[in-house]
């Protein structure tokens, strides 16, 4: 959040070496907090160690809508960055925009055949005349907060096929640079892509599958809302020595008891359990529980698990691994397999509708 702590403490003289020292964290770290990323919990050390009110570091900012739900959209060989905000809003990322032209992202020009105020890449003088109301609208960057909570930047969803109509458009007119010719392939293969995603909607409506996938997505919601907690529970633990060894022994580590484990262990639990409970519990846990500063979660993942639903899944899911496990003869290749068709992940899939968006 936007603070005014490094006006604070440039009045009184302190160094961002001194405070992180004070507040237990890293120069880097209070260097991006200072910058506008502060936790609520690291405002609160600091406004201990200052000896003001937390309200007198914050600067108010109009809440701005948040990600409900993140994903890659595939269209043809472009894979963007895109999310569906609270608000209703489709997002393309800012970055992803400028991917589906192959373009890199960089700041206005200032030469004299480029429209001031309009993004790289629609700024071009010739292409001005292709360029509706409606499009430039779409233009406009949306400030939104993401599901790690950082405050991202995006384009409304359909300006990818107003761009698209514009490199089309200009070309049927002989309005084109050299230059520019190849953003019309590129658009007339995007705008393709764009045509099957929209018959498959299309069909699910007229068969009435998007009712079934309806109340999937309806009984999905349903099991998160029961299996997860908004604040951490008591840490009780959960995954049984045994477990671990099991891991160790299939990768052909020596099994010491240790309580600490190597980095890429977390990372396979992620693969091995929660990835396959169900559809999005992963991205759940991980907006309940973000990481810190210093790139740490303040606590484990199971901790916003409930006690009547997600923890019994939890265990369940545990035993059957372990099965599997016990039949895979401590080979980790063959586990995964048998893994993968015994759980296999559960990926949601994220639907962009370009012509049904307000």
């Amino acid at each position: 959040m936007k603070n005014r702590i490094r006006e604070i403490i440039t009045e009184r003289g302190i160094s961002q070496k001194e405070l992180a020292n004070a507040v237990g964290m890293t120069e880097n770290g209070i260097s991006k907090a200072l910058d506008g990323s502060a936790t609520k919990a690291t405002i609160t050390k600091i406004a201990s160690f200052l000896s003001v009110k937390e309200e007198s570091l914050i600067i108010e900012e109009k809440a701005l809508p948040k990600a409900l739900y993140e994903g890659e959209l595939e269209l043809g060989d472009k894979i963007l960055s895109c999310a569906v905000l609270d608000n209703g809003l489709r997002i393309l990322s800012a970055t992803a925009v400028f991917e589906a032209f192959d373009r890199p992202r960089k700041g206005k020009s200032n030469e004299g055949y480029r429209a001031d105020q309009m993004p790289a890449f629609i700024n071009a003088n010739n292409l001005q005349p292709f360029v509706d109301e409606q499009l430039i609208g779409w233009t406009q960057l949306i400030d939104y907060i993401d599901l790690k909570g950082v405050r991202r930047q995006g384009y409304n969803a359909r300006i990818l096929r107003g761009l698209c109509k514009v490199y089309m458009d200009a070309r049927q007119a002989g309005a084109l640079l050299k230059s520019q010719a190849r953003f019309a392939i590129i658009a007339e293969t995007l705008l393709y892509a764009l045509s099957d995603v929209g018959i498959v909607a299309l069909i699910n409506e007229a068969t009435g599958y998007d009712k079934i996938i309806g109340r999937a997505k309806d009984e999905l919601q349903r099991f998160l809302k029961e299996a997860l907690q908004e604040e951490a529970g008591k840490w009780v633990k959960t995954f049984n020595d045994s477990f671990f060894e099991m891991i160790y022994k299939m990768n052909g580590w020596n099994w010491t008891g240790a309580s600490q484990h190597p980095g890429v262990v977390g990372k396979w639990i992620n693969d091995i359990v929660y990835e396959r409970i169900a559809p999005n519990l992963l991205d759940e846990l991980r907006q309940r529980n973000p990481k810190n500063e210093s790139g740490n979660r303040s606590y484990k993942h199971h901790q916003f698990l409930t006690q009547t639903l997600g923890h019994p899944k939890l265990k369940e899911h545990i035993s059957g691994v372990m099965a599997i496990g016990r039949l895979s003869g401590n080979n980790w290749q063959r586990f995964m397999r048998n893994l993968d068709r015994a759980y296999p992940k559960m990926y949601a899939q994220l639907d962009i509708d370009f012509d049904d968006v307000d």
